[in-house]
């Protein structure tokens, strides 16, 4: 009998369910679109209860289409946007409001007011995390002391709080639970003590008994009101490093998603370093924690979709990448900082910026501009990387929806001098979680995964003039601090 591992991953632009075979090849995907909504500068949304229904909708057409049976799913695993925060009452799962995306600055001020107190330095260390409102101890904050329904659900003893895994967890299981890679994107967890943090919950007013249970990212974890069991849960971002095999420490890889993010393997040490994240990578079953170096670069595929979509500047994605091709260096830099700078930076006030347009400056010159602007944060970030952990990675291996673009990967390789390994299956997050659900069900062993070979294409580096970025890093300092 075949048997079968599903993966649900929630994404912020769609959620996605994978069916895998015990090889970790594809075998169907269903896909629902979700819509974020923007209610004022620098605030992002999403419906929670569209999150919600767009699983269940996905895994009810993979069950149905494949004729599959509960019985031929034998792992489960769970894998989401980091950080978006949702609040739901615990009788019912219904959400008290929508989910308050990782990309929201609303609580940008309060941030700034725990640096003007001094917390940064003590929240980093416990946390691994710098004080930004992209984490979600700040979100749920603000949730706590906004929201009618929410205080009332509180005092109701109702209310459950807590990413968009414990959040699915409580609608396919009835449990809130969450595992220690997304409870450590929280600035709430302790990742030295590997749990919530009593100083930290006390000084964002968020009780203990709201927050989910924290467990490893492997091991049996709950059975589904479809009959099968949750064996794994992942943040996307640690599920890519472990679908592209970054298993030992110095392994280095970047997803080009909605942000683009890069990750490397610190091993089970958790170095506290300045201006980069240390964060959770995963945790199998009662093997030691591994930990991960992490940068976020905040806007990435969302500089392309603007790009067609607002600027119009191009109608489509190929001719975006022919523009791109058939234009050369020009004088004009971007910045992507559409909602503000994360790592190395941490400025929720930096602003996007084209800078250098000159009467000769076309729209070719923006689209070049504006692609270049991605891959040099990415190379900015993998600079303060090696410079902090004093390691030069052998290799990028990348992933996500732009490392699918060759053109753009090939530049990647010219910037960095450095070899970008992109396997021919980009959804490395999807299937990092199927390995991981595959280990927490007792189907297999680590060493059997490490001798699981992917197979891919390598963009090795050629010329490139390292003026150009140097002229780069000088514009992202004028894009700093803008926004009040």
């Amino acid at each position: 009998m075949a048997r079968y591992i599903l993966v649900v991953d929630q994404g912020t632009t769609s959620t996605r369910v994978v069916l895998f075979d015990e090889s970790f090849h594809t075998v169907d995907m269903a896909r629902r679109k979700l819509k974020v909504f923007y209610p004022k500068e620098g605030w992002v949304e999403q419906s929670a209860r569209e999150i919600a229904d767009s699983v269940e909708e996905c895994i009810k057409e993979i069950m149905e289409r494949n004729n599959l049976q509960p019985r031929d799913i034998v792992a489960m695993g769970i894998t989401n946007q980091r950080e978006t925060t949702i609040a739901w009452r615990k009788s019912t799962g219904d959400p008290l409001y929508n989910a308050i995306v990782w990309q929201c600055r609303r609580t940008a001020g309060r941030c700034n007011e725990l640096r003007e107190m001094k917390c940064d330095k003590m929240i980093k260390q416990r946390t691994g995390l710098d004080v930004d409102p992209y984490f979600s101890a700040t979100k749920m904050e603000w949730l706590l002391e906004n929201v009618e329904e929410i205080k009332k659900a509180q005092r109701d003893a109702d209310l459950a709080i807590g990413t968009v895994d414990a959040f699915l967890m409580f609608k396919l299981t009835g449990q809130n639970i969450t595992d220690l890679s997304n409870a450590s994107r929280t600035m709430l967890f302790n990742i030295i003590e590997l749990k919530w943090d009593e100083e930290l919950l006390r000084m964002f007013g968020v009780a203990p008994e709201l927050l989910p249970e924290v467990k490893p990212s492997a091991g049996f974890l709950g059975e589904t009101r479809f009959g099968f069991p949750v064996t794994a849960i992942v943040g996307d971002q640690q599920g890519a490093l472990f679908g592209q095999k970054c298993f030992e420490a110095g392994d280095i890889k970047c997803t080009y998603g909605t942000g683009a993010f890069i990750l490397m393997n610190i091993g089970e040490e958790p170095r506290i370093f300045e201006s980069v994240l240390t964060t959770v990578a995963w945790k199998i079953k009662d093997l030691p924690v591994t930990y991960a170096l992490e940068g976020s670069i905040f806007n990435c595929g969302t500089v392309l979709d603007w790009l067609v979509e607002k600027m119009e500047l191009v109608k489509d994605y190929d001719e975006l990448t022919e523009l791109f091709e058939k234009t050369g260096s020009t004088d004009l830099f971007f910045v992507p900082a559409l909602t503000g700078l994360g790592a190395p930076h941490w400025d929720p006030k930096a602003r996007g910026l084209f800078i250098g347009v000159n009467r000769s400056t076309d729209r070719r010159a923006f689209v070049r501009a504006a692609v270049e602007g991605i891959i040099f944060s990415v190379q900015e970030l993998l600079d303060y990387m090696k410079e902090v952990l004093e390691v030069t990675p052998g290799t990028i291996r990348v992933d996500g929806g732009m490392a699918k673009n060759s053109t753009f990967m090939q530049f990647q390789a010219d910037v960095s001098g450095l070899e970008v390994f992109r396997p021919h299956d980009v959804e490395s997050t999807a299937r990092g979680t199927a390995m991981l659900a595959w280990l927490g069900a007792e189907m297999g062993s680590m060493e059997e995964l490490k001798a699981l070979e992917i197979s891919g294409e390598v963009f090795k580096p050629g010329e490139f003039d390292i003026k150009k970025y140097n002229l780069w890093k000088k514009a992202v300092e004028r894009s700093k601090n803008w926004s009040t």
